[in-house]
């Protein structure tokens, strides 16, 4: 039973934020450009490269954080690299920032 609330848990969507507050947009893309960017190229789009960011699914915050601190695929995790605040900065960036 423990282990179907948590799968139930773990699978819940995060209702989408629309607005973000353009400091922490600004701090996301500064976060991004330095850490993700290698990657996930300049603008979240790298035709060569992983996952095309601008593409995130807005209301799938929880699969973000998950893919951050766990890894994915080719993507090693990063679960101490960044404080919750630099996590939702980035998430705020993805969201609100470059979009095709």
């Amino acid at each position: 039973m423990y282990a179907a609330g948590t799968l139930a848990l773990a699978s819940a969507s995060v209702p989408a934020q629309t607005a973000f507050p353009p400091e922490q947009i600004k701090t996301g893309a500064a976060l991004f450009a330095r850490n993700c960017a290698p990657c996930h190229g300049a603008r979240m789009a790298d035709p060569q490269g992983a996952f095309d960011l601008r593409k995130f699914p807005p209301d799938e915050k929880l699969r973000f954080v998950n893919a951050l601190m766990r890894g994915k695929n080719a993507m090693p995790p990063l679960g101490g690299a960044f404080q919750p605040d630099e996590i939702d900065a980035l998430w705020a960036y993805v969201v609100a920032g470059e979009k095709p």
